[in-house]
């Protein structure tokens, strides 16, 4: 397959030319391309260059007449912005990885080591800059199958790819959710099979990741993928603590789990706001805490707003959250919500 086609923009002819006058061989990798073949917009672009990639990058900065350039030598990238596109170059590298750690081990390599690296197989396909093969694309694990069977998966052993760094299970979680793709079978039992990994992950990087995955069309595909392969219950237990019926004399309440969802994706058909979304997902928070069980008055509440209010604060605390307006925001939401839902239960009585 040839895309040559779909590298009008400048910043590709440049980095081509660039890559012709220093000898150096220079290809698009990972997201752009994968959004390129599903035809969906994409504004970072990252270069993978056999050779030096900062040194490369200055020489397409000046050439475009970009003047701030950032370098981070200690990872070997460098960025810019050009044209409301935000630009990453980095030289070809193979990673290994220590068990107590997600931070890999880097060292010098071939396109095949880098692509090698990749989570997943629709993220290690590269398109060629050079001239002599303008617009290849070079698809060593079957990506181009694989979009076009909506398929998630590793493009080594997956249950190596997630040991070694378990964000990528989350990030397939992500992308299950927001391209709304399925994960092959092996892949999600070894993310069922590495799920406690997840404790190496900084609670930042879990967020990231999650918010993204509030953020979908549809939140409830991903944080049942979540549920099912019990991530969540590594870094949102009280979330998981709210799935289950339970059931005396014949009387039982709804699945305050399964109803969250619900009223999520309610909420998200109406707004992209997190903070409202995630008003959705902590409205009932507390529920599974302040129910009893009467036997004339079935499952009754008992203090939910204020135990809520406690409960989003020692969550937002331990997700490393803003605390300050947001959860305010978020619980006068929520406190909204419930005291509607009494007024109404009154006036039906």
């Amino acid at each position: 397959m040839n895309l040559k086609d779909k590298l009008e923009h400048k910043i590709f002819h440049v980095i081509s030319d660039v890559a012709a006058e220093t000898g150096t061989s220079t290809f698009v990798i990972g997201g752009y391309v994968r959004d390129l073949l599903l035809k969906r917009p994409s504004k970072d672009i990252d270069f993978v260059v056999l050779g030096n990639g900062l040194e490369i990058a200055g020489l397409v900065a000046e050439k475009l007449e970009v003047k701030k350039v950032a370098y981070y030598k200690n990872f070997g990238t460098a960025a810019f912005v050009y044209d409301g596109l935000d630009i990453e170059f980095v030289g070809a590298r193979k990673e290994s990885y220590n068990r107590n750690s997600r931070k890999p081990i880097v060292e010098n390599g071939t396109l095949q080591d880098d692509q090698n690296r990749r989570d997943f197989t629709i993220n290690a396909l590269a398109i060629s800059l050079n001239k002599s093969s303008f617009g290849e694309v070079l698809d060593p694990f079957n990506g181009i199958a694989h979009l076009q069977e909506r398929l998630l998966k590793t493009p080594l052993d997956p249950d190596q790819t997630y040991s070694d760094d378990p964000l990528r299970m989350m990030r397939a979680i992500r992308f299950a959710t927001q391209l709304n793709f399925k994960i092959e079978e092996e892949s999600f039992t070894a993310i069922t099979k590495n799920a406690k990994r997840l404790e190496i992950v900084s609670i930042e990087r879990i967020m990231t990741e999650f918010n993204k995955i509030v953020l979908a069309d549809k939140p409830s595909i991903g944080i049942k993928l979540l549920f099912n392969t019990q991530l969540l219950h590594q870094f949102f237990p009280e979330m998981v603590a709210l799935q289950g019926v339970d059931k005396i004399d014949g009387k039982s309440h709804k699945d305050n789990f399964y109803h969250t969802l619900e009223v999520l994706d309610n909420i998200s058909e109406a707004t992209d706001d997190l903070w409202l979304r995630w008003a959705a997902i902590l409205h009932d928070i507390a529920k599974h805490k302040t129910k009893r069980f009467h036997k004339d008055a079935g499952w009754p509440l008992h203090d939910q707003e204020e135990q809520g209010d406690r409960k989003a604060h020692r969550i937002f605390n331990r997700l490393k959250h803003t605390l300050d307006n947001t959860v305010t925001y978020i619980k006068k939401i929520a406190r909204n919500q419930f005291r509607k839902r009494s007024i109404e239960k009154s006036s039906v009585q």
